[in-house]
């Protein structure tokens, strides 16, 4: 049996494509595994803390040296993390906002990508401590930014996306992008059909 882990990102309920791609995603995973658990957190609607100076000073102090209060300060981290480690797989549900992620993923990440949890720090630099997963991130944009063209430059969620996982060890991402979905009803309608296609396609090669 495996653990997939879903997280939703969007601030919108019914009126998110993001949200209801990721469901669509899930419900299709279930209907094909149905003895995987699925884990799931709402980050658009119930937001984690901020990484803050207590949150800094506990993660970057040797375990033996943690008091009771400076664990106090990373306790809803370390519990990210473990559910973090404990999944298989990861679907993320991600709208673009100003060319970026919302800011509620961001805080997210900032309290999973810690040192000595996620990652390690070497001779060789950085070293991803969460290895032999698969990830798949669904975004909901409102243009299109193709790699190589001039929209291209304005994408900083792809490219922040692989990086910021990819340190972390979680190097096996496909993305599903449903894009132009400010461009007019039948742009929108078929962007959304192709992004149901991709899902159905990544699932099966998974």
């Amino acid at each position: 049996m495996a653990q997939v882990l879903h997280l939703d990102s969007s601030p919108r309920g019914d009126r998110s494509i993001s949200r209801a791609l990721t469901k669509t995603f899930v419900s299709t995973w279930k209907e094909a595994h149905p003895e995987d658990k699925i884990v799931y957190r709402d980050l658009g609607h119930y937001p984690v803390p901020h990484v803050d100076e207590g949150w800094i000073a506990a993660s970057f102090t040797p375990p033996e040296y943690l008091t009771l209060d400076l664990s106090a300060n990373i306790q809803d981290s370390d519990a990210l993390i473990d559910e973090v480690l404990a999944a298989d797989y990861y679907v993320l549900g991600v709208p673009m906002y100003n060319f970026s992620i919302p800011s509620t993923l961001k805080a997210y990440i900032d309290q999973i990508v810690r040192v000595n949890r996620t990652f390690s720090v070497g001779e060789q630099g950085y070293e991803g401590l969460v290895k032999h997963k698969k990830m798949v991130v669904v975004s909901a944009r409102g243009g299109s930014y193709p790699a190589g063209t001039p929209m291209g430059q304005y994408d900083f969620q792809e490219p922040y996306l692989r990086s910021i996982f990819g340190m972390i060890g979680i190097t096996d991402i496909t993305f599903i992008h449903a894009e132009n979905l400010n461009m007019g009803e039948e742009a929108r309608q078929q962007s959304v059909t192709t992004a149901q296609a991709a899902i159905q396609r990544t699932i099966a090669s998974w």
